[in-house]
């Protein structure tokens, strides 16, 4: 099952979520203090591409997560986490838009707090 939504997910965007999430990545790599950001982005734009069948684990993170953390949600986590949850929302009006709706809720969960997540 994971497979097919995975398909389906690629089809009907995940591939553009990727590709934003990458480009996203390189736009913070260009500079030497963006390059932590942009390592999280290449990150999520992975977990964006084939998210069915994986998990997120938080809160294995430091100090220096803590910190970083903190400067991501300021920054733009929150921003990302909240149009993930009205996508995720607007996904789970529908029976059919559910499984893709609990994926965004995902998404929401690592857009504020990316550093220190663990994606298996």
């Amino acid at each position: 099952m994971s497979f097919l939504g995975n398909v389906i997910w690629l089809i009907f965007g995940g591939i553009i979520g990727a590709i934003l999430w990458s480009i996203a990545g390189l736009l913070l790599c260009i500079t030497i203090i963006g390059i932590p950001f942009g390592l999280q982005c290449f990150k999520i734009a992975g977990f964006v591409l084939w998210p069915f069948g994986r998990e997120i684990d938080l809160g294995h993170f430091g100090v220096g997560g803590l910190i970083l953390n903190i400067i991501w949600i300021i920054v733009c986590g929150w921003e990302l986490a909240i149009t993930h949850l009205v996508i995720g929302l607007i996904f789970c009006i529908t029976i059919v838009g559910i499984p893709f709706g609990l994926q965004h809720f995902k998404f929401a969960l690592l857009g504020l707090m990316p550093f220190g997540a663990k994606i298996h």
